[in-house]
């Protein structure tokens, strides 16, 4: 009746395994599934998806497309896609992620960023519509604005009265 939430994954669809008795220490560059359900520092940066078991313990700058957590978790996190915290997940750290799940009775801790598409094409839009107007008003006045005209008027009044100043005192 009710799905159990199995976090085994096949063999044959992992390309590595960080197993329960094993401790990494280094950086992992790979493309596929990845699996720790032991120890790892260090970087791991993934074109796949990640998955720390219920037994990992990680403390590793981590960036892949997908990460699952069960275990123990901390330090900087980049998910292209999705981050799922499992209900015996423990994360705390420095996180920028598209999608979050969170189970309930998982740990999060840290900072969040969750950049919005919407909210980045706005901005870009707002900005374009600035310099617009910004390049408009420059077509309107040729050569140096009037109150930049005004200004270097006015500096060069105050350096002939300065030079006719010293020129006054000199004997």
């Amino acid at each position: 009746m009710f799905k159990k939430d199995n976090l085994e994954t096949p063999t044959d669809k992992v390309n590595t395994v960080i197993g329960k008795e094993t401790t990494f220490n280094g950086q992992i560059n790979g493309n596929g599934l990845i699996r720790i359900d032991g120890e790892a520092k260090g970087e791991i940066i993934n074109q796949g998806d990640v998955i720390i078991g219920e037994s990992g313990r990680v403390a590793v700058e981590l960036k892949a497309r997908n990460i699952t957590i069960a275990g123990q978790y901390e330090g900087a996190l980049e998910a292209e896609g999705r981050l799922e915290l499992k209900k015996t997940g423990k994360a705390v750290g420095i996180f920028k992620v598209n999608s979050l799940l969170v189970e309930e009775g998982a740990t999060l801790a840290g900072s969040m960023e969750m950049p919005d598409a919407e909210v980045e094409e706005v901005e870009k839009k707002e900005k374009e519509k600035k310099d617009s107007v910004f390049e408009k008003a420059d077509r309107h006045q040729p050569g140096k604005p009037q109150e930049t005209k005004d200004r270097e008027k006015q500096l060069g009044q105050l350096g002939q009265f300065s030079e006719s100043v010293s020129s006054e005192k000199s004997p």
